[in-house]
């Protein structure tokens, strides 16, 4: 049996529960806890944080991509992914592993 992180969350003010698993409800986590600093790949590391994003827009979370410049011998660009919606967690199941 996995222990898959499990998040129960709703959109408020008057949004349904939302049951999210695995690396979405990890990075839907990590959203709610950056605040409206927002997420980057730099910053919480994660393999596919583009497509967990498409992910929790499927269920109907808003959320902001805003593109950065970074410095470095890799400079380019990366994005920054802000939750716009306020979101309340139900509960949370499984992996508690921190962000």
């Amino acid at each position: 049996m996995t222990n898959k992180l499990t998040i129960t969350a709703r959109i408020l003010p008057d949004g349904h529960a939302i049951k999210v698993i695995g690396r979405d409800a990890w990075a839907l986590r990590n959203l709610v806890n950056a605040g409206v600093g927002g997420c980057t790949p730099i910053d919480h590391p994660g393999p596919r944080w583009s497509h967990y994003v498409f992910k929790l827009r499927g269920f109907g979370f808003v959320i902001e991509t805003i593109d950065e410049k970074h410095a470095g011998p890799f400079a380019g660009t990366h994005a920054r992914y802000v939750l716009r919606s306020n979101v309340e967690i139900l509960e949370t199941t499984g992996d508690r592993r921190a962000a």
